[in-house]
């Protein structure tokens, strides 16, 4: 059982951005709402739920519902679990067509326009290629050009068929991996920040990693404020947002180095390489699915290709700057 942390403090940190929010002193004097954060561990990262509520049981009870939330899409589509169902998809739909869930089904989707419309950017046929360089960030030995190539040979997010008609997955080469984790947690948070609502929070907040997704703005305010690290010269440092996601991606944490150069974690499925250019992309986009996805495409497309991109997803925005290494 995770363990279930509850702080009120003044602001919660994440990974490429901050949330920050008034003091709770002042803001008791103008609302009679209060504010409440919790932690919890999952999808390998620390899931921050934010949220104003009447009352802490109030307060408390949401966010164990929200956190049981992103614990079931967890459970559903990690690629740490052999029994896992993204794992026992890719056991069995080689060569036949498989019934998936609805959610499964929903974000294989989404990742397969994206694929589409970034001309395979964007892939979660990648499985193989990540194992690779998760081993090597762990042992920090090189991936053999043997290797390389024959997880290259496994990916590709055309040798994956979904049918909506009958909600199935069809892979067609034996072993190949999937891996969602450019755009499940988004899809997380999303579903997180459903819960939390339902459960009549309407200021509320939930982040997993670099991905934020937020719901009305806290009361007496225009919205929540993050703070975008390593901004571009003369941008604004800080965001305000509200019923926004907002998802942040790069190597400033998660990379290698080998023989002087570093390679992100962030791997570009045409060459299988983790990117060298060392660029962190932020997305603003109307839900976390989408922000999740997208993030990661543009680091590795590039400003002038991710503004294409991002045509197809009305009132989404960008940031891309340069990432000293």
């Amino acid at each position: 059982m995770q363990n279930f942390l509850s702080r009120r403090q003044l602001f919660g940190a994440f990974s490429g951005a901050i949330v920050t929010a008034i003091s709770p002193a002042a803001f008791a004097k103008t609302s009679p709402l209060s504010r409440y954060e919790y932690t919890q561990l999952h999808m390998g990262v620390q899931v921050k739920i934010i949220l104003y509520a009447a009352s802490e049981q109030k307060a408390l009870s949401a966010a164990r519902a929200a956190f049981r939330r992103v614990a079931e899409i967890d459970a559903m589509m990690t690629d740490y679990r052999p029994d896992s169902e993204l794992m026992e998809l890719c056991e069995k739909a080689v060569d036949r067509p498989i019934e998936v869930s609805d959610e499964l089904f929903a974000v294989l989707w989404r990742a397969q326009e994206v694929a589409e419309r970034s001309n395979g950017a964007f892939d979660v046929t990648v499985g193989n290629l990540v194992q690779l360089w998760r081993r090597a960030r762990k042992t920090k030995v090189f991936p053999s050009e043997t290797e390389l190539t024959a997880a290259l040979a496994l990916t590709g997010w055309r040798k994956m068929t979904l049918n909506p008609a009958k909600q199935t997955v069809q892979l067609r080469l034996a072993g190949m991996r999937l891996d969602v984790g450019g755009i499940a947690k988004g899809y997380a948070c999303d579903r997180a920040l459903e819960v939390l609502q339902h459960h009549g929070i309407r200021s509320g907040l939930v982040s997993a990693g670099g991905d934020i997704v937020a719901g009305d703005a806290p009361p007496n305010e225009a919205g929540w404020r993050i703070e975008i690290e390593n901004p571009e010269p003369n941008t604004p440092k800080y965001l305000t947002v509200a019923n926004k996601a907002v998802s942040t991606s790069g190597d400033k944490f998660q990379y290698v180095e080998f023989e002087g150069k570093r390679y992100s974690h962030v791997v570009d499925p045409h060459t299988g390489l983790g990117l060298t250019e060392h660029w962190m992309g932020t997305v603003i986009a109307r839900d976390g699915l989408t922000a999740d996805s997208l993030s990661k495409t543009v680091v590795i497309l590039g400003a002038e290709r991710a503004a294409k991109l991002l045509k197809h997803y009305r009132g989404t925005t960008m940031s891309l700057r340069k990432v000293l290494p």
